[in-house]
């Protein structure tokens, strides 16, 4: 496979890879382009590259930007910004899960929270069953979250670890 027929396959892969994390097509094909950029590229450059409009390319560099896993640069002398996607994928991972925790995760948690005391008589089989619903899901909530802050915690404490070691 030549080079050019192996990125395009990469981005398109990506891309459907990308809907699995709960984002756009396109959004993780802009991803995965500037993954595999060996130098940070501009609005234009993206859009030659996919062949998507301006405004899906900056709306998109926007999202990208805000679950934090692509940064803009400016380069001296150029009025264009730049982006560019953090490289480490282990970072990148823990990124994602951290927005996902806040987008899906968070607001689970608190609905339960919010519904669990409801009026009405326990003993009634219709309140009952949604009052065991509602315990079910709080419980996986809560140990889902358990699991994510352990996995978060675990990178932020190696990170640490290794600067630590860096520094002796």
């Amino acid at each position: 496979m030549e080079l050019q027929e192996a990125k395009q396959h990469f981005i398109q892969s990506w891309g459907v890879f990308g809907s699995s994390w709960g984002i756009n097509r396109t959004m993780a094909q802009i991803h995965a382009l500037l993954l595999i950029a060996p130098k940070p590229l501009n609005a234009d450059d993206i859009m030659e590259a996919l062949q998507i409009s301006r405004g899906n390319t900056n709306m998109n560099v926007r999202d990208l930007m805000n679950w934090n896993i692509v940064d803009k640069v400016l380069i001296p002398g150029d009025r264009k910004e730049y982006f560019v996607a953090e490289k480490d994928i282990w970072k990148v991972a823990m990124r994602i899960m951290k927005e996902r925790k806040k987008r899906e995760l968070d607001p689970i948690i608190q609905t339960m929270e919010q519904i669990k005391n409801i009026e009405g008589d326990k003993k009634d089989a219709e309140t009952k069953a949604f009052i065991d619903m509602a315990n079910q899901i709080q419980k996986f909530a809560k140990q889902a979250d358990s699991a994510l802050a352990g996995l978060i915690k675990a990178d932020e404490n190696w990170f640490t670890g290794t600067l630590l070691k860096m520094f002796k």
